[in-house]
């Protein structure tokens, strides 16, 4: 699972291109992509987890409601703690961040990626 991975670096070195003023990032266009890439790397992350469960390429989830569905059926063993995790992340990092261009506090943004970056080690096992 190295792609996922490459998404996240590349989504950290979109956010330096950010100029940082009391803690807030004031470009936002840097900001949105950075979130977006981390989005997808989290899609591509659950993608390759369900590829390794044998389901093809055709089969792969297409909107988020089909990837909600797929990771409760072949990830059930969390107990829904990876769904709710999932949609987490698709309200912070797809809605608020890359859609909305509604996050800017450093940390707030740094916090989101740390939380893609840890989904993705999760279902990676």
């Amino acid at each position: 699972m190295k792609e996922p991975t490459r998404y996240i670096n590349n989504a950290k070195e979109l956010l330096k291109k950010s100029p940082i003023e009391n803690n807030i990032y004031t470009d936002v266009k840097y900001v949105k992509s950075a979130l977006g890439v981390a989005y997808l790397g989290v899609l591509d992350a659950i993608n390759e987890a369900l590829l390794k469960k044998g389901l093809t390429r055709k089969e792969l989830p297409k909107k988020v409601e089909e990837y909600e569905k797929a990771l409760k059926k072949h990830f059930g063993v969390y107990n829904g703690k990876l769904l709710r995790e999932f949609s987490t992340l698709y309200d912070e990092l797809h809605i608020a961040g890359y859609y909305r261009g509604l996050l800017h506090r450093t940390n707030i943004v740094k916090d989101a990626l740390k939380g893609a970056e840890e989904f993705i080690e999760k279902i990676r096992r």
